[in-house]
């Protein structure tokens, strides 16, 4: 997705998790962060036991330098299909005039601005995922869920 302006991540970040009524929810920060910014991040998820329903988010919310709209990653159970385990992988953005060229990707972020991109993939419960986000220049971000045990990178959207 592109976004509006040229942003990179900010550090510390704190999660608004609370304030948007999820179960669970914690703060995080990361030090010795450049004023400029982070380029890339990456966000471990392991789902050890959960119902293969829809319904459940494990996601990781950041900020962009300068904007004070969010964006988050993160993985989303879903029934299975065909005897196989179905993972659900998102990586949103709530900036306004946020773009997108991406198959996997929409507009709009939970009926606010921004971009939404998903994508389904036969996942294996217990394993983590790391879920990377990274510029590759030009105010494009790139969402991608990566198998720690095969190296698999899944494409969320861009």
């Amino acid at each position: 997705m592109k976004l509006s302006s040229s942003f990179t991540l900010v550090a510390p970040l704190l999660s608004a998790l609370p304030s948007a009524h999820a179960l669970v929810g914690s703060s995080w920060s990361v030090s010795n962060v450049p004023s400029t910014g982070l380029t890339d991040i990456t966000f471990p998820i392991t789902i050890v036991e959960a119902d293969h329903i829809s319904g459940y988010y494990f996601a990781q919310q950041f900020n962009f330098v300068g904007v004070k709209d969010v964006g988050y990653t993160g993985i989303q159970p879903r029934p299975d299909s065909g005897g196989k385990a179905v993972l659900h992988g998102v990586f949103s953005s709530f900036i306004p005039d946020t773009s997108t060229s991406d198959a996997n990707c929409k507009p709009g972020a939970d009926g606010g601005p921004g971009v939404s991109c998903s994508v389904n993939w036969n996942g294996v419960y217990g394993r983590k995922y790391n879920f990377e986000v990274k510029t590759t220049g030009d105010r494009l971000w790139v969402g991608t869920a990566v198998d720690t045990l095969t190296g698999e990178r899944i494409h969320i959207g861009s």
